[in-house]
Parts: structure tokens; C-alpha cells; sequence
């Protein structure tokens, strides 16, 4: 089939529309790189185009789990609840508060969690439920609002592949009564380079956030400038978002719808082509709600697949390993065997919005290809 399209040889990279540079020069010649009035203008356009009140920019997606729970009361003593199928940012974001991690298990079909699997892992100790929006993927707790709400325990979700995406007809971070965590990463939906965001529920809340991502200073930068003291009221990080990726973010949001078309194009070219071929399962997205991350795959014969693809120059990949196989969570081991079973099949495909049609094309028939060759 002649050379590798460069595009495939990635399984993912970010996308540039070409107005990032141009805003991060501005944003550099302002000469001031730290929490400025442009990661302000960034807050307030990524809560009004989600309809909500306000959005606290933070410095990565972790940093803005580990705020979240910590505002939400998460500490020493306490579980939070969440999926083993992760990055393993989300747990070190629970460990950091001193809370540990109770895994619990997933539907195959979407590699999230559900409402059924969180009820069966609650305990006495429950402070916290992660929900890992996978792929994009909404997850919908709103069947056990009640009792989560009688126990005190609270929903941070963990959206970091999710933004633009919708829980039926309301946006991921729009929900009222959850705390929802973004990403702003390299190769997320929406980049800043860097960085994250959080939707809180309340402005006190709200208020709370600013104040522990900035070393538990209360003051704003802007106040702090004006006086000749300061007020560090609690404990906090050095978490705030540069000035600098804020800007990127602006340029970023400005070109989101087509972004969000793109990916769900090249989601549904992919799922069309796979119906075609045996022995794959095609994670589900929920494509018509979601922004999809990622497109990922199940198939039996996965290592051997993954190998011969990755020879040939495909960008494929697994994501994630499961965490409570990892050495680092090994204290918090649970036995999962849904998450085992399909943590052994998975293997992400090349995507992301430098593709087009022809590159899709090309996977799928490298795809087909390696699944017809006999294992030796």
C-alpha cells in the first residue's frame, strides 16, 4: 500500500488552527506570564459557551481533580470511588488528598462505570465518586442523587476527554450539584498546551478553588498588587494556569464546533468500516452526545494484533492499563474481572482532527489485513 500516511503513524497529537501563535506572542510580549487578565477572559468564555456561571482555570486535569476533592471535603480516612479503566492521574488526584481509592468496576460496552456499580461499591467511608467520562462518554448518576446526597457523598467528575460533550441534552459541567473536572492538555478536545478547568456548583465554592489553587492566598492577583500584604487563609498549590496557555485556549475555543464535527466524522467513518470486520467490537461512545476523545476497540486477539500493527507504522495504542494492577495502587487491589476480561482486548486506533477519511481508510485495511493473517 506504499508509505504510512504521517497522519497514522500517530495515535494522537494536538490540532492547531493557526491563530495560537499569534495569541501566544500577544500574550508573551504582555510581559506578564502567570495568572493574568487572560486566563480571566478564558474562564468566562469557557462558562459561557457551557451555559454555566463560572469556570476556575487550573494548571493541569490533575491538579483540578485534587482541588475538587479537596473542596468537596475529600481527606485522611476517606474512599472515593472510581474506575480501575483510567489514566492513573485520576488516582494519584484521590492519593495527593489522602484519601484512597476504592476501584470499582465498568460496563465493557463503554468502558465507564455505572449507577449500578457505584451503588455496590459504597461503604461507611465513601466521601467521593470519580466518575470517568471514558472516551467522552456522559456518565449519568442521577438515579442515585438521593442516596448520595442523604450519605453527603460527592460527584467530581473526571472529564478530562469530555469537554463539548453533552449528558442528553445538557453539557458535560452543566449538570447542577456535580463538580466537573476538564482537561486542557496537548491532545485533548480543546488545548491549552497545558492546563484544566473546573465547574464549580456555588460561588462560595467557586471561591474556594481560586483560593487553594493560588497557596491558599485569598487575595487575587490584581488585589495582591495593590496592597502592601497578603492573606494565606489555608493550605494550597502553586496550581494557577499561565497566562500564556490561557491564551491558547482562547484561540483554541474560537474554532471548537469544527473540532467537535471533525472528530465525530472521523468516529463514525471508523465505526462504519468496522462493522465489516469479524472478531472487532467497537467501544461504544454514545457518538449523537459526544465529543469522542479516542476509538477504541476490542478484539481477542489483541497482542498479537497491536504488535504487527505497530511494526508496520501505525500510531495504535492501550489505553489504560488497569490501575489496581499497578505496584504503586497494589494496597487498594480489588478483584474486577469485567475490567481484567476487557482491559486484556482493548487497543486504540489512530485519532485525531489531522485525519481525514483516506487516513481511516488506510487503518481499517491494515486493520483487516493483520486480523487475517494466521497466528503462528
Amino acid at each position: 500500500m506504499g508509505a504510512v500516511p504521517l497522519q497514522v503513524t500517530m495515535n494522537a497529537r494536538p490540532y492547531l488552527h493557526g491563530p495560537e501563535a499569534e495569541a501566544l506572542t500577544e500574550a508573551l510580549q504582555a510581559g506578564q506570564y502567570g495568572h493574568s487578565a487572560i486566563v480571566d477572559r478564558f474562564e468566562q468564555a469557557i462558562a459561557d459557551y457551557l451555559g454555566v456561571p463560572d469556570m476556575v482555570a487550573v494548571a493541569s486535569g490533575t491538579a483540578a481533580l485534587q482541588l475538587a476533592l479537596t473542596t468537596a471535603g475529600v481527606a485522611p480516612g476517606h474512599e472515593v470511588i472510581v474506575p480501575s479503566q483510567t489514566f492513573c492521574a485520576s488516582i494519584h488526584a484521590i492519593l495527593a488528598t489522602g484519601a484512597h481509592p476504592r476501584f470499582v468496576e465498568i460496563n465493557p460496552d463503554t468502558l465507564c462505570t455505572d449507577a449500578a456499580n457505584v451503588r455496590d461499591a459504597l461503604t461507611p467511608k465513601t466521601r467521593a465518586i470519580v466518575p470517568v467520562l471514558y472516551g467522552g462518554r456522559a456518565v449519568d448518576l442521577s438515579t442515585l442523587h438521593d442516596e448520595l446526597t442523604r450519605q453527603r457523598i460527592t460527584i467530581v467528575e473526571d472529564a478530562a476527554h469530555a469537554f463539548g460533550s453533552h449528558c442528553k441534552d445538557t453539557f458535560v459541567g452543566a449538570r447542577p450539584g456535580v463538580l466537573t473536572c476538564f482537561s486542557f492538555g496537548p491532545i485533548k478536545n480543546l488545548t491549552c498546551g497545558t492546563g484544566g478547568g473546573i465547574i464549580p456548583r456555588t460561588p462560595p465554592e467557586a471561591q474556594e478553588l481560586r483560593t487553594l489553587r493560588a497557596l491558599g492566598i485569598v487575595q487575587s492577583q490584581t488585589q495582591r498588587a495593590a496592597t502592601t500584604s497578603y492573606t494565606v487563609q489555608e493550605f494550597g498549590l502553586r496550581a494557577t494556569m499561565s497566562a500564556l496557555n490561557a491564551a491558547i485556549g482562547l484561540a483554541q475555543l474560537e474554532h471548537f464546533e469544527k473540532v467537535a464535527a471533525k472528530r465525530q466524522e472521523l468516529w463514525r467513518t471508523y465505526a462504519d468500516g468496522l462493522h465489516a470486520l469479524d472478531g472487532v467490537r467497537l467501544v461504544d461512545v454514545d457518538i449523537d452526545h459526544t465529543v469522542p476523545f479516542n476509538c477504541v476497540i476490542h478484539l481477542t486477539d489483541r497482542d498479537r494484533v497491536f504488535a504487527a500493527l505497530r511494526a508496520s507504522g501505525l500510531g495504535v495504542g492501550v489505553h489504560y492499563p488497569p490501575n489496581h494492577h499497578q505496584p504503586a495502587f497494589k494496597h487498594w487491589h480489588r478483584p474486577l474481572p469485567v475490567t481484567e476480561r476487557s482491559a486484556r482486548q482493548l487497543m486504540s486506533l489512530p485519532f485525531h482532527p489531522s485525519m481525514n477519511r483516506d487516513d481511516v481508510q488506510y487503518v481499517l485495511s491494515a486493520l483487516a489485513r493483520s486480523l487475517a493473517t494466521e497466528t503462528p
